[in-house]
């Protein structure tokens, strides 16, 4: 399964949370799909998406919940100094 998120280049995130996002989604959801090859990619782009290849419509709605969820919780694994 192919994952992409996209956060608008209008979102003004701290350094290092892209790549701090992409590894605590890929952690999350390889914990519901362990026998499935992810590939994650997070980028700025000109709007907020999310494009999930390669999986069923409810594997979409999975990872959107799994997404949503990592969002919200920023606060307890990302860690700026």
């Amino acid at each position: 399964m192919r994952i992409e998120v996209t956060i608008a280049r209008t979102t003004s995130l701290p350094p290092g949370a892209i790549d701090a996002l992409a590894g605590e989604l890929s952690r999350r959801v390889s914990q519901h799909y362990p026998d499935s090859d992810n590939k994650i990619t997070v980028r700025y782009a000109s709007g907020n998406n999310l494009s999930v290849l390669g999986g069923a419509k409810e594997d979409r709605e999975r990872v959107s919940e799994i997404l949503q969820e990592t969002w919200e919780s920023a606060d307890d694994w990302f860690i700026t100094d």
